[in-house]
């Protein structure tokens, strides 16, 4: 695994939207605020050609525009690391106008962002051999009170974070609206981790070591059996050490979880799989179908692995969410009902 240079004090952040742009508010003004954040921290930013772009299907921009910008920004020598403008729907459609020879023979940089963004994230490990960020998009850096969690992520490209550990509370329903773009996270619920062994719940799980990968499922379960599809020689390559899944779902309800996973399972992808570490799903929390909830549909494909499994972690789409370092070795622990992962850049 190579991993990218971190950004220097002084250096150049390098905004894209391969997925949705920032075009109206919230998303507007909060990465404006941003801008102007990092701005005031000494650093300077650029913007790619599609940030501010709304004339594409899911997505910012043409799949043409948008993979062209995603290529050129990576291996551009004016940018120092790259944050995602946003999520989206349809960024698997730019992967076609990624050169990714071009982006595995750059010199490598930092690229940050989540949910759609895992078609770049995920593919930089596993195509690429180049480490991720598995965090935030740029507008969350415009609130007027930054979350531990989003100084963690400064942190995680800056190279101050070897360790990051959960948070106490999270947000299950924004206050941020058109009128009030640069609220920060409504903090309400007290997280309480749920955890496995196989699928059987337990009190306790051991550490557990390996090099982690993953991202959102809805975008994963795309990728099983296309030419993207490089999860094979990934788990090879790393058969050694092993893998940490951290995986999180977006608009998936607790059905469609389970056939995702069923999926990725089929697909040979955990055979190297060492534990899981489970976000809170967004549109299937609580949610229970014919028997089904958010934790059955996920031990019962993955619980024959007999690994420990870890959910309703602070990843992904429900605020507040660790920065992943996507590619690197892991150790995760669960003591004392938080997560923690300690991270090896090796």
């Amino acid at each position: 695994m190579r991993y990218p240079e971190f950004l220097r004090k002084n250096g150049t952040i390098g905004l894209v939207a391969p997925s949705f742009g920032c075009t109206f508010e919230p998303y507007k003004s909060c990465m404006d605020a941003a801008i102007d954040r990092f701005k005031g921290m000494g650093y300077s930013v650029v913007e790619g050609p599609n940030c501010r772009k709304d004339d594409g299907i899911g997505i910012s921009s043409t799949p043409l525009n948008c993979g062209t910008e995603l290529t050129e920004y990576y291996c551009s020598s004016d940018n120092d690391m790259l944050i995602s403008c946003g999520g989206g729907e349809l960024m698997c459609e730019t992967l076609d106008y990624v050169d990714f020879d071009a982006v595995k023979n750059a010199a490598q940089k930092w690229y940050m962002g989540y949910s759609d963004n895992t078609n770049f994230t995920f593919l930089l490990n596993t195509i690429c051999d180049v480490a991720s960020i598995y965090g935030p998009s740029i507008g969350a850096f415009g609130a007027e009170y930054l979350h531990q969690a989003l100084l963690d992520s400064i942190k995680a490209f800056t190279g101050e974070l070897d360790k990051v550990s959960g948070y106490d509370m999270f947000e299950l329903e924004s206050l941020k609206d058109e009128e009030h773009p640069l609220v920060s996270y409504n903090l309400t619920e007290k997280k309480e981790l749920k955890l496995y062994s196989g699928d059987a719940a337990v009190n306790r799980l051991p550490q557990f070591t390996g090099r982690i990968t993953g991202g959102c499922l809805d975008c994963l379960a795309n990728l099983v059996g296309t030419k993207y599809d490089k999860v094979a020689e990934f788990n090879k390559r790393y058969s050694d050490e092993g893998v940490i899944w951290f995986l999180e779902a977006c608009d998936l309800n607790v059905m469609s979880i389970r056939r995702a996973l069923w999926n990725l399972d089929r697909a040979g992808w955990f055979e190297k799989a060492k534990g899981f570490i489970i976000g809170r799903p967004l549109a299937a929390w609580q949610e229970e179908m014919m028997g089904l909830d958010q934790y059955n549909a996920v031990t019962g494909i993955l619980g024959k692995y007999n690994v420990p499994i870890v959910m309703d972690a602070d990843v992904g789409h429900i605020a507040p969410a660790m920065p992943i370092i996507s590619g690197a070795m892991a150790t995760v622990g669960t003591d004392m009902g938080n997560i923690t992962i300690e991270y090896n850049l090796k």
